[in-house]
């Protein structure tokens, strides 16, 4: 989570175009801000999203990572982890969770270098990690050693999150959190993204449910061809809006 007084950040990108010809845009997410992303499916807002998280270069310009002073380029994967870039992908399944893996193993992997004491895994140190995470999310499991296969699929997102919540972000990439996942879970994770921007992160959402980015984002990127077409926000920021933008109209 967000540590009080950590200086402010903010993810910019410049001059960015997602594809050969297509207009070149510039965007910045501030701290504590919520921003959605929309668009028909194939437009270019998921090819924004996996361009903040460095795993994809822009055809022209640069994502850059600021704190107040010189700005850090994103240039990668690792890199944007490094800057306090997380990055939540949509299908859990193919590229979130391993599946062989338990519970507390698919949390920690990411940060098991914290867990290492005298050149050894702590099991304990991993263990008081999860339980801090296992409470804040409302994770319904077993017990952490139980395949991670056994939880239902709103369980494993929370996991996931966990597991790069653990990384302590400064910015939450996520690629439509809340697909497949119960009424309830989504609520919880609504609870969690609130809380996450409260304390200062900021989150970048990419959603196919529309009233999900229209209540929960301070504002949202509309895509058509590989362009950003609208940004809409304050009253402008409804669903007939986003709608007719991502079908190229303008309200």
């Amino acid at each position: 989570m967000a540590e009080a007084g950590r200086p402010s950040a903010e993810l910019r990108a410049a001059g960015l175009a997602l594809a050969a010809g297509k207009a070149p845009f510039s965007e910045t997410v501030q701290a504590g801000e919520i921003v959605g992303l929309s668009g028909l499916d194939g437009h270019g807002q998921e090819r924004f999203l996996e361009t903040l998280a460095g795993l994809h270069p822009p055809r022209s310009g640069e994502v850059v990572v600021s704190d107040g002073g010189a700005g850090a380029r994103v240039e990668g994967f690792r890199q944007a982890v490094r800057h306090g870039i997380a990055y939540l992908p949509r299908d859990r399944r193919a590229t979130g969770i391993f599946p062989a893996l338990s519970i507390l193993d698919n949390f920690a992997i990411a940060t098991i270098g914290r867990d290492v004491r005298g050149g050894l895994i702590s099991r304990r140190s991993r263990r008081e990690r999860y339980q801090k995470f296992h409470r804040q999310l409302s994770i319904v499991a077993p017990n952490p050693r139980a395949p991670i296969t056994a939880l239902s699929g709103g369980n494993q997102q929370k996991v996931l999150l966990a597991r790069w919540l653990a990384h302590d972000p400064r910015f939450l990439l996520l690629n439509d959190p809340t697909r497949g996942v119960d009424i309830a879970t989504r609520q919880t994770l609504y609870g969690v993204f609130r809380e996450l921007a409260r304390e200062g992160v900021a989150l970048v959402i990419l959603s196919s449910e529309i009233e999900e980015i229209v209540t929960l984002c301070d504002r949202v990127l509309v895509f058509r061809e590989n362009e950003l077409f609208a940004t809409l926000s304050g009253q402008a920021l409804d669903s007939d809006r986003v709608i007719a933008a991502m079908f190229g109209k303008r309200q």
